[in-house]
């Protein structure tokens, strides 16, 4: 089915005033033009495109990749990306590292941070990513990077790609409205946007300041995790997941492209807007997905699941069951397990873990310390589980239906040892005290009561 968007999209100060329009599914082969007639049909690269249009693909997996791993759209546009480029020179990328340098040793501990406070001076999207850890390594196409975004201003005359990794965005404060080569897309707290590699964006902010999280996924893009016995519902459903209908931008302006590249961000100047694609077809395109659309499953009798039951997006590797990186989610879902410690169990995990706080509570950590905006980091093989408080608590309450509610926390879990980088060591935002939140526990082992205390 073939869907129009208005056409002549033009960016304002602060903002683009367009309505954007949605697809619903999960990889789906789209098809979609904001001019009639605008996409060929039957074939992808006629001798001449309609409305004197260039046809260019964009290829997001090898040409040789199996059929239902291979990613690729053909996108009708004003000019090819070939013109809309320029002498590229290097320029600061601030705080924005690429695996696998620029990160600090550090003794092995759990680590967690405070909500980074927003700054007051101007900064992008692209100029506010500051990087917490690193995994892997980029250039291999492996690992991954965990970072906060903290932006105070939209980007005019300015647009961006990352040929490193596809960057999936957590918003946690402030709405974002993305403007992409294949559309525009607004999300705000509570929900996700995932930017494939190589698709060019521009990011305007829809109500003040901003800050959230970032996961580049240097490895394979992030897919659907298989339902095994769960069956064919549950957890995320694809027809939750938007896709943008075309939309496109006819502008003869002075503008600068950045592209992340190599680990490095490069800048040139260039004459037209970059996000001019009429039409588009394929199934290499960016989303969003809102997490309050979540199916959780979980234990009804005894016992706990493990937490990969809440699994909403992964990025495979070439080891089966070994995911590059896990992004897992803990929002509203009701407890009802008999006889159970029902937070998660203290535990070691050869996977290591960031987590992130978009709102309420997370129920290992009653404490006060984990809060909105805040982060933390559980390595790999390093030790956590719930704080003293929420261990006195799970262990003393009567065991009622509970539901936890306004609730949603996150992690990125790789199966790289994740380095931090020198902000996340040097910021105040680091809670000094947190590695020793183990040694409150207190000694209940006595050998002359076996049964429950």
């Amino acid at each position: 089915m073939t869907i129009q968007a208005p056409s002549g999209l033009r960016p304002a100060a602060t903002g683009s005033g367009l309505s954007p329009g949605y697809m619903s599914g999960f990889g789906n082969g789209f098809e979609t033009e904001a001019l009639p007639g605008a996409l060929p049909v039957g074939r992808n690269s006629p001798q001449k495109c309609p409305y004197g249009l260039y046809a260019e693909q964009l290829s997001g997996s090898p040409f040789t990749a199996p059929r239902t791993a291979n990613e690729r759209s053909w996108l009708y546009r004003i000019r090819p990306t070939v013109a809309h480029w320029g002498a590229f020179r290097p320029v600061d990328a601030r705080l924005w590292l690429t695996a696998p340098g620029g990160t600090v040793d550090l003794p092995p501990a759990p680590l967690r941070w405070d909500p980074v406070p927003i700054p007051a001076e101007p900064l992008s999207f692209v100029e506010g990513i500051r990087t917490m850890t690193l995994a892997g390594d980029a250039g291999a196409q492996a690992g991954m990077g965990a970072h906060l975004y903290l932006a105070t201003r939209s980007m005019r005359d300015e647009y961006f790609y990352n040929a490193d990794g596809e960057m999936l965005v957590v918003p946690q404060e402030g709405g974002l409205r993305f403007r992409t080569e294949f559309g525009v897309i607004e999300a705000g707290p509570g929900e996700i946007v995932v930017i494939p590699r190589g698709v060019k964006i521009a990011v305007e902010l829809l109500d003040g300041p901003a800050r959230g999280y970032l996961c580049e996924n240097y490895g394979g893009a992030f897919t659907l995790p298989e339902r095994g016995p769960i069956g064919a519902n549950c957890l995320a459903n694809q027809r939750d997941f938007l896709t943008p209908v075309a939309a496109y931008e006819d502008r003869d302006a002075p503008g600068t492209m950045l592209v992340k590249w190599g680990g490095r961000l490069w800048a040139a100047q260039i004459a037209h807007s970059p996000l001019d694609v009429v039409a588009w077809h394929g199934n290499y395109a960016p989303y969003k997905y809102d997490l309050r659309k979540f199916a959780p499953v979980g234990p009804i009798l005894f016992d706990h699941a493990d937490p990969s039951i809440f699994t909403v997006l992964t990025s495979p590797s070439e080891t089966p069951g070994t995911a590059n990186i896990d992004f897992v989610i803990f929002s509203d879902r009701w407890l009802v397990a008999e006889n159970t410690f029902r937070p998660p169990w203290y535990h070691l995990n050869v996977m290591s873990e960031f987590m992130g706080l978009v709102y309420g509570v997370y129920d290992a950590k009653t404490g006060g310390g984990f809060r909105p905006g805040g982060a933390s980091l559980h390595n790999t093989l390093l030790p956590h589980g719930p704080d003293v408080d929420a261990f006195e608590k799970a262990s003393n309450v009567e065991l009622k239906p509970h539901k936890l509610e306004g609730t949603l926390a996150f992690m990125f879990e790789t199966r790289f040892p994740q380095k931090v980088s020198r902000f996340a060591a040097e910021t105040p935002a680091l809670q000094a005290e947190y590695g020793a939140y183990g040694r409150k526990l207190e000694k209940h082992f006595d050998p002359n009561r076996p049964e429950p205390r």
